[in-house]
């Protein structure tokens, strides 16, 4: 990497292979624009919403309860990264065969996504129905903590976070099959690091409360508390004071 400010500037803007010429076609740009916005930004912000805000730091929990802020920050940032995402398999459609083996992975990855990202909708979807003290009607899939409730969490949770961490793989190699500038796996890399950080962050302050008790609290009465675990790395803070 040159010294100089100026030629180490134009570096940063040349593509990766150092090529002096760079040419790409329309719905390649489009394509990785609206496929960044979604799988790295948006829907990564989605998922930390709903893992790390059910319960906020001025909420007074467990007085205050059902805080869905996260909820609508969860629903507002999926959708319309699933939106984008859409868009940008429609640019990709139909463009023919890929023009390297990098191109190809990179095609073959990202589908898989878009399908787990389609899987993601259509689960969601299919959460079954709440009920609550709260709700006008107490039996509900989610209060009663029911099979079709466990099977919702196990595939939503699980394909979601595959999907992110598939996403950066294809995004990668997306800007090596385009010959971005160099700059941009630079400011991408940064950006998925300082996520990361802040995940690690919420993680060891305790910010990732089981759904369960964020809405209705740690009275063991609910169907929901009587069951031991909660899910992989979900607090129940009461039960955690209990066991000190």
């Amino acid at each position: 990497m040159p010294l100089n400010f100026e030629d180490s500037w134009r570096w940063w803007l040349s593509p990766i292979s150092g090529s002096t010429s760079h040419f790409l076609n329309d719905w390649v740009i489009w394509h990785a624009r609206v496929m960044v916005l979604s799988w790295a930004v948006l829907l990564p912000l989605g998922a930390l919403a709903a893992r790390y805000f059910k319960v906020t730091p001025r909420q007074q929990w467990p007085a205050q309860l059902d805080n869905r802020a996260w909820w609508h920050a969860h629903r507002l940032l999926q959708y319309s990264g699933l939106a984008f995402m859409l868009v940008g398999a429609a640019f990709a459609w139909g463009q023919g065969p890929a023009s390297s083996g990098v191109a190809q992975w990179h095609g073959y990855l990202g589908w898989a996504v878009v399908a787990l990202g389609a899987l993601q909708l259509v689960s969601a979807w299919a959460r079954g129905s709440k009920g609550g003290p709260s709700e006008p009607t107490l039996r509900g899939d989610h209060y009663d903590m029911t099979q079709h409730r466990l099977r919702f969490e196990a595939v939503h949770k699980s394909a979601g976070w595959l999907a992110l961490v598939m996403a950066i793989v294809t995004v990668a190699l997306g800007l090596w099959a385009a010959d971005a500038p160099r700059w941009m796996p630079l400011v991408l890399g940064g950006w998925w690091s300082g996520l990361c950080l802040l995940a690690v962050r919420f993680e060891r302050a305790g910010r990732c409360i089981d759904t369960y008790q964020a809405i209705w609290g740690p009275n063991p009465q609910h169907p929901g508390n009587q069951r031991t675990h909660p899910g992989w790395g979900m607090r129940r803070p009461l039960d955690d004071r209990n066991q000190a």
